[in-house]
Formats: C-alpha cells, sequence, structure tokens
C-alpha cells in the first residue's frame, strides 16, 4: 500500500521534535505540504528546511505558545486568513505531572486551556475549508491514560478524556462531509517528554533514571520503548485515503500495554 498526500496541506503541533516532529517528516515523504506548528522558533526553521521537498513540497512553521491561549487563538485566526488546511493533527506538550490529590482547580483550569481549548480552537478554523471541499482529515494526538488512568499524571487524564469524548461527538456530525476525525492513545515513547518524567520519577525514588526505564519497559508487553518513527506511521495511514471509512475511533498504539478492550 502506497500513501500519496501529494497537494494535500498538513498543519501539525508540538512539531519541533519528538512524535510530532516524527508525523510532520513522515506526511512530508508522502508528498504533504507541511506547516510545523511549535514554540521555538530556531528549531522549527531548522526542521522545517530538511522536511522532504522532492515531490515540489513547500513547507513551512507557525511560532505559537500552546499554553497561552488568548495569543494562541489569535495567532490560529492569523493563519488561517492565509492557509487552508486538509490534515490537522492536533498534538500539543504535556502538562505537569501531580497526582490528583496534588493539583488544584487553577492546575485544571490550565490544562484545559493547554490541552482541550486548543484543540477546540484549532479544529474550528480548519473545517470551513475541509467541508467546502468535503474531504478531511483531523488527528488527535492523546494518551492510554484516558482508558487507564495514570497515578501521576491526573491532569492529562481528566483533560484527553474530555479531547477524546468531545472528538466522538464531532465525529458523528463531520461524517456527511467525508471529514474524519480520530484519537490515538499514545503509550511510551521514547521521546524528551518520557526521559523528563522518568528522570522526575528517579528522583522522586531516589534511584538511577535507568532503573526506571527498565521498569516501564517491563510493562510493556513487547518489552521496550516505542519510537517516534513507529507512531508517524499510524498517523499517516489515518491521514490518507485509505483510512476514509474510519472515524470516531480511539486507537491504541503502545506495544500492548492496555490491558482493557
Amino acid at each position: 500500500m502506497r500513501i500519496d498526500l501529494k497537494d494535500k496541506n498538513a498543519l501539525v503541533g508540538g512539531s519541533s521534535k519528538g512524535i510530532g516532529l516524527a508525523i510532520a517528516e513522515q506526511l512530508a515523504a508522502s508528498g504533504a505540504n507541511v506547516t510545523l506548528m511549535a514554540r521555538n522558533e530556531k528549531e522549527l526553521k531548522k526542521k522545517c528546511s530538511i522536511l522532504d521537498q522532492s515531490q515540489g513540497q513547500k513547507h513551512q512553521y507557525k511560532v505559537v505558545d500552546f499554553s497561552n491561549f488568548e495569543e494562541f487563538s489569535k495567532q490560529m485566526e492569523i493563519f488561517f486568513k492565509a492557509n487552508s488546511i486538509d490534515i490537522l493533527v492536533n498534538n500539543t506538550q504535556g502538562p505537569t505531572a501531580g497526582s490528583a490529590s496534588e493539583k488544584n482547580v487553577a492546575d485544571y483550569q490550565t490544562a484545559f486551556d493547554l490541552l482541550f481549548k486548543t484543540v477546540v480552537h484549532t479544529t474550528s478554523l480548519a473545517l470551513p475549508h475541509m467541508k467546502k471541499q468535503q474531504w478531511g482529515r483531523i488527528i488527535n494526538v492523546a494518551s492510554v491514560s484516558v482508558k487507564e488512568p495514570l497515578p501521576y499524571l491526573v491532569l492529562s487524564n481528566s483533560i484527553r478524556s474530555a479531547v477524546v469524548t468531545w472528538s466522538k461527538s464531532l465525529s458523528m456530525d463531520l461524517a456527511p462531509f467525508n471529514i474524519t476525525i480520530n484519537n490515538t492513545l499514545t503509550g511510551y515513547f521514547d521521546t524528551e517528554r518520557l526521559a523528563q518524567l522518568n528522570d522526575a520519577k528517579a528522583k522522586t525514588l531516589s534511584i538511577p533514571v535507568e532503573e526506571v526505564r527498565k521498569a516501564l519497559e517491563a510493562t510493556v508487553p513487547m518489552k521496550r520503548i516505542g519510537q517516534p518513527e513507529e507512531y508517524a506511521s499510524l498517523i499517516c495511514f489515518l491521514a490518507s485515503e485509505q483510512a476514509s471509512y474510519i472515524t470516531g475511533t480511539n486507537i491504541p498504539i503502545d506495544g500492548g500495554l492496555l490491558k482493557s478492550l
């Protein structure tokens, strides 16, 4: 199966590194014109310059701060006045770690702005073009914690659950327009975010960080941490014509980590 995204315009959040960058690279390699979106302009410019252009793709980047919703919303409105997007990958940095007993109402509001409001707002801006052309792909990068909550990631557990139920509701409205919306439930992947979480856990438990990683790998049936490139392959498929009958789903990509159905 060959995935052809030539002439499709993709917007990928959190794409200066990690999973977001891997997704952008795979979409570009499949022929899409990609807009990278993140906070670090230096990294965005660097990564944008190395995306595949062998099919005449034109790539660009947009500097945004997901953690400042007021400014983010303004920047997105400016962007969509000049750009039409066919493939939207909603992906942001994760909120701070911590348990339910450690977080207060302000923490939840901050996480809500970061994880939920940015997704809903960006999607609303992308939809008019998708509806007009009767085609679109929306993919939300979520977490396995919406099915099996992780005790040290209560903010992510809570707010990402809202994202997946919102997108399931929206999928029914968008299906007649040939627009799909799906959620990918992320397991453990070899990214800076995972390294930071492992480092924090190691300090809390006063053990070597290598020990934390080995313990994490042991919980995965495949006995390894996933690579961002593997994640990107799933996103690229969901963005393609081959996935035209898949919508309103939550698809785990976790090496078998989830025990639930």
